[in-house]
């Protein structure tokens, strides 16, 4: 688990377009969100 503060590891998924995003693009910029949003007909 990581603590509050601590940075996260790198990884990488697919954005709505299906580009690969990694999270290392993102250091140094501001802050970063990254939402799980289940499908709607999921029971999740």
């Amino acid at each position: 688990m990581i603590a509050v503060g601590e940075n996260a590891p790198d990884f990488s998924l697919k954005d709505h377009l299906g580009r690969e995003v990694a999270a290392s693009n993102f250091k140094g910029k501001s802050h970063v969100m990254l939402l799980f949003y289940p499908l709607d007909w999921t029971p999740t």
